[in-house]
């Protein structure tokens, strides 16, 4: 899982180490879809994706917020934190019993997955 979601990432985004901190994608009729670099070292960067919904120009809720580690030596992409439901706070793995981390992990590596799927089909990019 963590392989194709590191290829659908590059579909979408190109070269994940050349991306600029922060970039929007906009498709007509579609929402628009930001990506921000929030670490970029040698052998990893961590990305945010998220929604943008907006009410009269006013940024109201971004939801789901996805922070990805890539893992660009292995040619990876993992969900280490996401924010998908109707409260405020992250989702986070640790504290929980093995299978439900596993399962939780899975199911967000798996959303990653199908989430990318249907940007790339809406036609969203965040390459130049």
């Amino acid at each position: 899982m963590y392989e194709i979601n590191y290829l659908q990432l590059r579909l979408l985004c190109g070269n994940l180490r050349a991306l600029p901190e922060e970039t929007v994608s906009r498709i007509a009729g579609g929402i628009p879809v930001a990506l921000w670099m929030v670490e970029n070292a040698s052998h990893t960067s961590t990305l945010l994706m998220t929604y943008l919904f907006d009410e009269a120009g006013e940024r109201v809720d971004s939801r789901p917020d996805m922070l990805i580690r890539v893992y660009h030596d292995s040619r990876q992409a993992e969900v280490i934190s996401h924010r998908c439901r109707l409260v405020d706070e992250p989702v986070r793995y640790w504290g929980k019993e093995l299978d439900t981390m596993l399962l939780c992990r899975w199911r967000m590596n798996r959303f990653l997955y199908k989430w990318t799927t249907y940007l790339r089909r809406q036609g969203h990019s965040f390459t130049a």
